[in-house]
């Protein structure tokens, strides 16, 4: 996609200053810009760039003035960091502005869906499947059984979604996640194998969620595994049956859930944190990264460590243990001067 310098502006309320049919295609670092590319200028530290870049479109503020020649065009905004924010922003909107069926793909019976539908080639969307407005699902995505999907959802290649789940709106799904497989439920035998639970609950994903690519959420055993609203996920995350998190809470990459476990809203989870299973985590949570939570948690604690504890006790504790082998050694040494 092209765009000049001239649109740009228009979309940024930004003033024009040089070339306004400069054409753009791709975005770059100020000190690495090429022709055809758009770059921004908001940190003083990079002033001296905006002389060499090879950038055709700058984006600055609108008190900068060049003190030497410049080849760059420049459109100038209120706050240049904001301008080419909301720019990426429209630029990703409209590299997602796709619209219809392609083929091959396959839409079964009993299924609804409304307007600015994208599906991609190879899908497949199950019976009584009910899909919102403006919903953007992209190739070899599988949609289950009985699923309902809300609006403006996005749902990228690869995406799986088992039956019976039900996805809110504006709700963002990254490639080779899995949203519904069966949950982790085997009964012990007496001769030492193990029956299957089935597991013929769901999962409910509410408004605003993201969800990270390659990250697996398990249906309930009964009734639903629960992601409430604003909840963001990064990749490689495993979501247990019958777990419930919490609004606007933020969980990063490699972190593990077990099953029957409640997380509170707004908390901050690190990564590679690993939850036992049917814990009660309150509101506001934060748990630093690596840690290993064993028990409950009241809302507003902060943890570290495996198993966690209190992250000022842990810090301090920390210091110690580094130095453990000098402490070793005065010990010995004073137990010696005593005898």
């Amino acid at each position: 996609m092209k765009f000049t310098a001239a649109q740009i502006a228009g979309i940024l309320e930004g003033e024009v200053v040089g070339n306004p049919d400069a054409e753009v295609f791709k975005l770059s670092k100020i000190e690495e810009g090429t022709e055809g590319s758009l770059t921004f200028l908001a940190n003083p530290k990079y002033i001296n760039y905006i002389y060499s870049t090879q950038a055709s479109v700058t984006i600055v503020n609108n008190t900068f003035e060049p003190e030497q020649e410049i080849t760059t065009t420049l459109i100038k905004v209120e706050d240049a960091y904001k301008s080419f924010s909301k720019l990426l922003e429209y630029y990703n909107q409209v590299k997602l502005m796709k619209s219809g069926i392609e083929q091959p793909s396959v839409i079964s019976d009993g299924v609804t869906y409304g307007s600015d539908l994208y599906l991609g080639s190879f899908c497949y969307v199950g019976k009584n499947v009910t899909i919102g407005n403006n919903v953007k699902i992209y190739p070899n995505s599988f949609i289950g059984d009985n699923v309902t999907i809300g609006d403006d959802c996005v749902f990228f290649a690869g995406v799986r979604i088992y039956s019976e789940t039900v996805i809110g709106n504006r709700c963002t799904i990254h490639s080779g996640t899995i949203i519904g497989s069966d949950g982790f439920g085997f009964a012990p035998q007496e001769d030492g194998t193990y029956v299957k639970v089935p597991q013929i609950g769901n999962v409910i994903i509410e408004d605003d969620v993201e969800i990270g690519a390659s990250t697996t959420v398990d249906r309930a055993t009964l009734g639903s595994t629960i992601i409430r609203k604003g909840v963001k996920l990064d990749n490689h995350i495993q979501v247990a049956h019958n777990v419930e998190i919490g609004e606007n809470t933020v969980i990063a990459a490699q972190t593990g859930i077990a099953g029957t476990t409640k997380i509170g809203k707004n908390c901050l989870i690190g990564g590679q944190v690993g939850f036992a299973g049917h814990l009660v985590i309150g509101d506001g949570v934060k748990i630093q990264a690596q840690s290993g939570i064993g028990k409950n948690l009241e809302a507003g604690e902060v943890v570290q460590g495996s198993p966690a504890f209190n992250y000022g006790d842990f810090a301090k504790a920390f210091v110690h243990f580094r130095n453990l082998p000098k402490i070793v050694s005065d010990l010995e040494e004073l137990k010696n001067t005593i005898k």
